[in-house]
């Protein structure tokens, strides 16, 4: 371990954590967390008549996603207010549970804004840079050109681990670790010269979870649960450890038969997917980031920005958050997510403080197209006239 690696630690243990713990995700004392203030949810008058109006359109447009086999929860806030929330269907079929506020859904690559997050934590603390090698941080590390953030704009050229990682010998599920042993033993081929050109890569996310791990001491879900999840006050929300029991109040995943996707041994990683969380933890989280005081908006600015020029066009990726930067200065910040039968939608229209959050739990690709129509019911036909991105 480098010198100046080891510095940087005992400086993270004296100005962040100021008690020790450890990778088994012991908890220290709680009045050490980081102070933030919770987010508290505030709700829209919805008996004003044009809301009333709106809520009705909402309704009958859902009526409609139903009958296609919609099944999920639903999530419009607008100015810091819930406007719209709505639970549909089963979230475990076996059982008959239906959705609720208390149940938590997988948010697939939805998870990577989180992942995201956590990183530029560690960068306000002055823990990281953003253009930091990897290698700083991950001696073993194999390619010592790319830079975190590389990894954050999907520009490192890494392979995609979720498409050759092979199932573990004597357990059921791969950790980061091991991808990280993967690259650092197998040195697969870069798809390209790193920060030449964008591709969306679900290593990159896997891989920054272990630089979390790197330099905080911690294990990836107990440092998110302790300087993300816990300050924001998102109470259903977590990193699922497969080997654990975590599973209460979850939404099972299903394909669109209903028959039960089942764990596979890339479910253990984490970062790039495998946060649980429900509508009202993600609004949370989506109102945190407009409080300038969770992360600095200097660091949200870096976060926000576009990265990838090589193809003209509205669509881009910042740090962790795909956009659409539309030539009237409109500007969406969002990140779908696709794992096994789960759906995802986030949506940010930071200039006017409106978020759509659409979670599903059984594969319907109609999910991703809700938010263009959802803009539409409530702020009108959008101002851009083009068509939001539906990529996961």
């Amino acid at each position: 371990m480098h010198i100046r690696l080891i510095r940087t630690f005992y400086l993270f243990v004296i100005l962040f954590f100021s008690t020790a713990c450890n990778l088994n995700g012991k908890s220290p004392n709680p009045d050490n967390a980081p102070k933030f203030g919770k987010v508290v949810l505030q709700y829209s008058d919805t008996t004003l008549p044009e809301y009333k109006r709106m809520i009705y359109r909402l309704d009958t447009f859902y009526q409609r996603q139903i009958a296609t086999g919609f099944n999920g929860s639903v999530l419009i806030g607008y100015k810091g207010k819930i406007l719209y929330e709505r639970y549909f269907g089963i979230s475990q079929k076996e059982t008959g549970e239906r959705w609720s506020t208390e149940t938590r859904s997988q948010l697939a690559s939805t998870s990577k804004t989180l992942t995201s997050g956590a990183i530029c934590i560690l960068k306000d603390k002055g823990l990281l840079s953003f253009d930091d090698l990897v290698t700083k941080f991950i001696p073993n590390f194999p390619y010592p050109t790319i830079t975190l953030r590389m990894l954050l704009s999907h520009r490192s050229g890494l392979a995609d681990y979720v498409h050759f990682a092979a199932a573990p010998k004597g357990k059921l599920y791969l950790t980061n670790e091991d991808i990280v042993n993967l690259f650092a033993n197998n040195k697969p081929k870069l798809q390209f010269v790193p920060n030449t050109r964008f591709t969306y890569c679900n290593s990159n996310f896997a891989i920054l979870a272990s630089v979390v791990e790197h330099i905080s001491g911690m294990r990836f879900d107990y440092f998110m649960k302790r300087f993300v999840f816990g300050p924001i006050g998102m109470d259903h929300t977590y990193v699922i450890n497969p080997n654990e029991e975590q599973k209460c109040n979850s939404a099972c995943c299903y394909n669109y038969k209903w028959v039960i996707e089942k764990d596979m041994h890339l479910d253990g990683v984490a970062g790039d997917k495998g946060v649980y969380s429900s509508v009202r933890d993600l609004y949370k989280w989506d109102q945190a980031l407009y409080s300038g005081k969770f992360i600095m908006p200097s660091t949200l600015k870096e976060a926000f920005a576009p990265y990838s020029f090589e193809r003209p066009g509205v669509k881009n990726y910042g740090l962790g958050w795909r956009m659409l930067n539309y030539p009237n200065g409109m500007k969406i910040v969002y990140h779908n997510g696709w794992w096994h039968g789960n759906n995802t939608c986030f949506y940010r229209f930071i200039q006017d403080n409106f978020t759509i959050i659409v979670l599903g739990n059984k594969y319907n690709k109609n999910i991703y197209h809700q938010p263009q129509q959802i803009y539409n019911i409530v702020m009108g036909d959008d101002p851009s006239k083009a068509e939001m991105n539906t990529e996961e």
